[in-house]
């Protein structure tokens, strides 16, 4: 039965619900600092809380919801599938896996894809992979993965082990062996690493970057530094593993953040906005390097037919809409008007950066602001913000945001700001 034969199945009413929004934190972990909304509903760029009250969302999820809110493309695929296989096993064939596997592979440089559910799942398989390839290829007993300082690759166990932040891995030690930090950008730095962890008979397996480190405060790879990566890599058969968890799906203007570096990894992730906001994740590498077999690795709920399936909307819409040239434009639109709040505000604003619709609004160090501060000031304002650090305020709008949007949510964190610095 095709997706156009399938009848709608009846919409079943239920009593409201008496939950209290209050008592969200009795039953609830506190594992998030909240603000003080409570979301109900919304649509493209927009969302309303339970009192009505609409928001401009450049959060969209943490840059997830990539086609934004109720797309009708979505809705179309979320409704279709479910009434036509939502879950099965990874023992049988889906067709929603396969071709949103070619599909990736079509539109990147990878040859392979595994399916998972998260970003932190998707670099747990890329660490697995390349201890794998380390053992087995290069016969490498004690394989080091080298990241970045203020990078962030997951709440996992290995993965906060991964990321080069300490407050991450306060008191979850004894972290993972087998990772070592060196500075972002830096490549004197990291060639050093390099060499001293092959004096002390450490092998370096792989180099897991971010192509712009968001987390780390919307810090964009440097050309001239991804190049030169990529070279070492090749001369020491060393793996480059590119996080394109936050940066992937189109966010950066074009489909993947490692294609503004002019450089290709050898083994990236993707989750966030591949799904467009259903849970989803990919690990995804070059054949040469796909030493997997069955049994190696799994997930029972990756790769099922309802997100592989919702998915493929997602990448197919962002491609048939020409998305990454609205991507382009309106990040140009963005970066303009928030580098004129930096001349309004040169004793805040100290910087800047980013790209596509990923950008930072960096605060001077030692300004008495912090970028909470500039959030709670623009929710006021009716725009969600998220902040990078303590200094950096995040915009990543859906990637479907319109010039009249980009222009309303500057002047709503104009006025926020206005608020908060006294001439």
């Amino acid at each position: 039965m095709s997706p156009e034969t399938l009848v709608p199945m009846p919409i079943v009413s239920t009593p409201p619900s008496e939950f209290n929004p209050a008592d969200f934190d009795t039953y609830v972990m506190s594992t998030y600092g909240r603000y003080g909304i409570t979301l109900d509903r919304g649509e493209g760029c927009r969302v309303w809380d339970t009192n009505g009250r609409e928001y401009l969302d450049f959060v969209a999820g943490i840059a997830t919801c990539t086609l934004g809110h109720a797309h009708p493309a979505m809705v179309a695929a979320v409704t279709q599938q479910i009434q036509k296989l939502h879950h099965v096993s990874n023992l049988y064939y889906t067709q929603e896996q396969g071709e949103l596997a070619k599909w990736l592979v079509e539109h990147s440089c990878a040859d392979r894809v595994f399916f998972c559910n998260s970003g932190a799942e998707a670099n747990e398989g890329a660490i697995k992979l390349a201890r794998k390839y380390a053992h087995t290829v290069l016969g490498i007993q004690t394989p080091v993965i080298i990241t970045a300082h203020a990078s962030f690759h997951g709440r996992t166990l290995a993965t906060i082990t991964a990321t080069g932040q300490p407050k991450y891995q306060k008191n979850f030690d004894p972290l993972m062996p087998g990772f070592y930090y060196v500075p972002y950008n830096d490549i004197g730095a990291l060639e050093e690493a390099i060499r001293i962890l092959d004096q002390n008979e450490r092998q370096v397996a792989a180099i897991m970057l971010e192509a712009l480190q968001g987390e780390g405060g919307v810090r964009p790879g440097d050309l001239a530094y991804f190049q030169r990566i990529r070279e070492i890599c090749n001369e020491k058969s060393i793996l480059l593993i590119a996080d394109e968890v936050q940066v992937g799906m189109g966010r950066t203007g074009k489909y993947w953040g490692y294609e503004n570096l002019g450089i290709e990894p050898d083994i990236f992730t993707s989750a966030k906005g591949l799904g467009g906001g259903i849970p989803i994740g990919a690990m995804l590498c070059k054949s040469f390097c796909d030493v997997f077999q069955p049994g190696d690795h799994a997930s029972t709920f990756g790769g099922n037919p309802f997100a592989t399936g919702v998915a493929l909307t997602v990448c197919r819409t962002l491609e048939q809409e020409n998305l990454l040239a609205n991507v382009q434009a309106r990040g140009e639109q963005l970066r303009s008007g928030l580098q004129a709040l930096a001349a309004q505000y040169p004793t805040v604003i100290a910087d800047v950066r980013g790209w596509g619709l990923i950008n930072g609004l960096v605060l001077h160090a030692d300004a008495e602001l912090a970028s909470g501060d500039v959030v709670k000031a623009a929710i006021e304002e009716g725009v969600l913000l998220v902040p990078a650090g303590l200094k950096v305020v995040r915009f990543v709008p859906p990637l479907t945001v319109s010039e009249a949007e980009i222009d309303r949510a500057l002047e709503a964190v104009k006025r926020g700001l206005a608020t908060l610095v006294k001439d």
